[in-house]
């Protein structure tokens, strides 16, 4: 019997243990080369279980790239609550994509999960799309703060934003490809001086 003040965390439902190891698998492996049965095996769950949640496995990757993008939010939202104000709230975008670039990964850093997913599926398909849209949210963000920092500029402010976004992407696949965040550092780097010439 397992003592009133322990508490037992709840059991984590089909849906979520197919998502976890469909994260961890489409990360350290690729999309294309992650098969279901390898997920449904480090999930722990029947093969059954995984098309009561999920239509195809094009819809898993649907849903695995979402949750992508949510995570981002998370550590974004988290930033940008401590930032003291607009230039630090353009630099938290930035300080996320490190946040992201220092989890543990299982076979080190990859790069952007979303942009190793979309190289993988065909052009027009409802994944690419979705890796589209997280990438212009992120712009977005970049703009709606350099609004405050140039009031009444909507050109500069754009100019900037797309800049910066460049900047962002270029600076996240190089540190994919060397397994490390010193490209996001130096990404970090050139933006606060950008923003310090403003």
């Amino acid at each position: 019997m397992i003592p009133p003040d322990v508490s037992v965390p709840p059991r984590k439902s089909a849906r979520e243990l197919l998502l976890t190891a469909a994260a961890r698998l489409f990360y350290a492996q690729g999309v294309g080369a992650t098969g279901i049965d390898a997920i449904t095996a480090a999930a722990g769950v029947a093969k059954k279980s995984l098309y009561n949640n999920f239509a195809s496995k094009a819809e898993l990757v649907g849903a695995y790239l979402d949750d992508r993008h949510e995570e981002w939010l998370g550590l974004y939202r988290k930033r940008a609550d401590l930032a003291g104000g607009p230039r630090e709230r353009v630099l938290a975008i930035f300080d996320a994509y490190l946040d992201h670039a220092r989890f543990a990964y299982e076979q080190g850093f990859r790069g952007c999960g979303l942009l190793n997913a979309a190289a993988e599926l065909p052009a027009g398909s409802p994944g690419r799309m979705a890796v589209r849209r997280h990438k212009e949210e992120v712009e977005a963000l970049l703009t709606a703060h350099l609004a405050e920092l140039l009031p009444g500029q909507e050109e500069p402010r754009r100019r900037l934003a797309s800049h910066l976004a460049f900047l962002l992407e270029g600076a996240m696949v190089r540190a994919g490809l060397e397994g490390g965040d010193a490209r996001l550092l130096e990404g970090r780097t050139i933006a606060a001086q950008m923003l310090d010439e403003l």
